[in-house]
């Protein structure tokens, strides 16, 4: 990613996210990339799940500010939505973000002889995700640098 898209990703989080929590959300990601022209997308979450209308009333209130703070030197859309049921989690703060949730990892290289774990985030301490398998109840200790693929999984009742 440019400096210059990492830059925007840095100003936007810091202007959205006071709004974000004051409105009772949490602030999962902002991204801020070229797809078929600028996107910059806001991904929220709260307990029991985000709806259209939530999304909604984020993106009026974000917009108007985006607008009045004029940060983004290129014409963009706003994208406000989800993390979605089976978010790839990509960076250490989304392992933060979902802990205690369910997640399905595919190892870059064997970890205890298994390259593909299915478990309970516990922790992320410097680097290392803690996890608790979901049919064992086992714990590994596992570098981020070794997962190639990471997640969300849905609960089945």
């Amino acid at each position: 990613m440019q400096l210059q898209e990492k830059l925007i990703e840095e100003k936007a989080r810091m202007l959205v996210e006071p709004i974000v929590k004051s409105m009772g959300y949490k602030l999962f990601d902002v991204e801020f990339r070229s797809e078929r022209g600028w996107v910059l997308r806001i991904i929220l979450d709260k307990e029991g799940g985000i709806t259209i209308g939530d999304c909604e009333e984020v993106s009026k209130r974000v917009s108007a500010l985006l607008d009045v703070e004029d940060i983004i030197p290129v014409s963009y859309m706003l994208e406000v939505s989800s993390p979605g049921l089976t978010r790839e989690l990509t960076k250490p703060s989304h392992f933060e973000f979902f802990q205690g949730r369910l997640v399905r990892l595919i190892m870059r290289e064997a970890v205890e002889g298994k390259r593909e774990l299915k478990g309970y985030i516990e922790s992320l301490k410097e680097g290392i995700l803690q996890l608790r398998e979901k049919d064992t109840g086992k714990e590994y200790h596992i570098p981020l640098s070794l997962i190639a693929r990471a997640n969300l999984e849905l609960e089945k009742w």
